[in-house]
């Protein structure tokens, strides 16, 4: 078990509001899961995971990652290494290497923006599971120096519009949508 992992997500989830009742829903599965010890733990069938849609402030563009095992367009992200325990130092190393990108930096501050459950399918190495997913928003000032991971998981900038024409989740529609409006705000 890593040393505290619990604390950092309880206080997150502390002073979240969340927007929809299937948010609110999730969020309770998610503060629920705080009492299995590790929270983190792959082992579980719900496990939490730390995201974030990646931003270029000034053109107001968003950055999409192709995930092919999911055959969808997504936000960087993913699973906690040990050590970690706090879901937006996830985000930002998950972010970092998703898109070689150096310079990420939370934005426009590091606040929680969207909590959901997601079905994740099977491979050949897992079962299909969930992950309570706490998403964050990242900027850069050098979207030029993007470069995908590997060579099947593509990079796109796309403004808000084009992003909501190429997502076909819900949740990540209702998420690209509230990153547009904090772009609109700042």
């Amino acid at each position: 078990m890593r040393d505290a992992p619990v604390s950092p997500i309880a206080d997150l989830l502390a002073t979240y509001r969340p927007r929809t009742a299937d948010e609110a829903a999730d969020v309770e599965r998610t503060r629920t899961l705080l009492d299995t010890g590790d929270p983190w733990s792959r082992d579980l069938p719900l496990h939490v995971t730390g995201s974030a849609l990646v931003v270029h402030p000034p053109t107001g563009r968003v950055l999409l990652r192709w995930h092919a095992r999911q055959g969808a367009w997504l936000q960087v992200g993913g699973h906690g290494d040990p050590g970690e325990h706090h879901p937006l130092d996830v985000a930002l190393r998950e972010g970092r290497e998703e898109t070689n990108l150096d310079d990420l930096v939370c934005w426009p501050d590091g606040s929680l923006r969207q909590v959901v459950v997601v079905r994740v399918n099977a491979s050949p190495t897992e079962p299909a599971h969930e992950h309570a997913d706490l998403r964050f928003v990242l900027a850069t000032g050098s979207p030029e120096t993007a470069r995908p991971e590997n060579p099947t998981a593509q990079l796109r900038w796309l403004t808000v519009p084009e992003a909501l024409d190429l997502v076909t989740e819900t949740n990540l529609r209702d998420f690209v949508t509230r990153v547009g409006e904090l772009l609109d705000q700042n």
